[in-house]
């Protein structure tokens, strides 16, 4: 499977972003109570909780990264990522494989 990448944004709303760093692990979590965005996917970092969004707008996402949208339906409820590149437009940040579902269905299918 091709690496998937996405757009973390709106760290400006939390801590800001100057702490990410490359290889820095983020958590993915659905967070389908949104009010805004019934695809809200949020990104937490331990010990900080909330520090942003993976972004489901043209005007926020990144290149050819993953819109939240897109996503949705490859992740179970939480995921696992790790932060490539911090730009003041947003920080891209590459999805582990063991996150995606194909990924974990293929696993198991060339276990048996």
């Amino acid at each position: 499977m091709e690496k998937v990448f996405i757009t973390l944004t709106g760290t400006k709303h939390y801590f800001g972003n100057d702490f990410l760093k490359k290889g820095t692990k983020i958590r993915l979590e659905k967070e389908p109570d949104n009010e805004y965005d019934k695809e809200a996917i949020k990104v937490t970092y331990e010990g900080l909780g909330k520090i942003g969004y993976v972004a489901n707008s043209s005007y926020t996402v990144i290149g050819d990264s993953m819109s939240a949208g897109r996503l949705y339906d490859k992740i179970g409820k939480t995921a696992y990522a790790k932060v490539e590149l911090v730009t003041p437009a947003g920080t891209i940040c590459k999805v582990c494989k063991k996150s995606l579902k194909n990924e974990m269905k293929e696993t198991m299918n060339d276990e048996k």
